[in-house]
């Protein structure tokens, strides 16, 4: 599906959407490998709306939990002192 508002599904809806996203990315792959894709954009957009399913379930995950939050500031503070 394309354009929906991530925000307002279930984690279950997001889930499936996931799963079906990955498929339809998979196909667009092996019939690109085999002959051109009309619109070899369809790639990239099938890419971005799996990130955006995977960050809405991430944010999701994180919500109300400050112990998420606080590893990735300790993460993002030990990577700056490195360099």
């Amino acid at each position: 599906m394309e354009n929906l508002d991530y925000k307002t599904l279930s984690i279950e809806k997001l889930n499936e959407e996931l799963v079906l996203a990955e498929a339809n990315h998979q196909d667009l792959r092996y019939k690109h490998n085999v002959s051109a894709l009309q619109n070899p954009n369809e790639l990239v957009i099938a890419k971005r709306n799996i990130a955006r399913i995977k960050t809405e379930l991430r944010a999701r995950e994180l919500d109300g939990s400050t112990e998420g939050r606080e590893r990735i500031v300790k993460r993002r503070r030990l990577q700056k002192s490195k360099k």
